[in-house]
């Protein structure tokens, strides 16, 4: 397959395809008459892999991890369970983090629900940011 029916195949852009050919996690297959690169099964079943890896929040340096591991003849199952967990902790800090921001955005859309408009004055942008900043501490 050249990278427009790659792309198409597996409904990422042509770009993503280019990408992960440039950083070594693909590795097409060059034609001596027209240079175009050509991906095989082997490269298909590759950008499979890199699709599940990246859907479950594994990073490009994970992956990149995972497959200089695999192509070395070595598991790399348990470097995935490390990972994984690794991702997982700060999936739940960003969500902790997350649900306090929104938290504090409920609060701001109440307690601005009752504030008037006003007019930027001296150095004031917006009231209601720096009101409920100065509130908040």
């Amino acid at each position: 397959m050249k990278v427009t029916q790659l792309a198409e195949a597996f409904g990422v852009k042509k770009d993503t395809i280019r990408y992960y050919t440039r950083i070594g996690l693909l590795r097409p297959s060059k034609s001596l008459e027209n240079g175009y690169k050509f991906y095989g099964k082997k490269e298909q079943s590759r950008l499979r892999f890199i699709l599940s890896a990246r859907d479950l929040g594994f990073s490009i340096e994970d992956i990149k991890q995972i497959v200089s591991e695999s192509d070395q003849g070595k598991t790399p199952c348990p470097t995935v369970r490390v990972l994984i967990e690794k991702r997982l902790y700060e999936t739940e800090q960003r969500f902790i983090e997350m649900a306090k921001l929104r938290d504090r955005m409920r609060i701001a859309v109440t307690i601005w629900d009752d504030k008037p408009d006003q007019e930027p004055c001296d150095n004031v942008v917006c009231h209601l940011i720096e009101e409920f900043e100065l509130q908040q501490k």
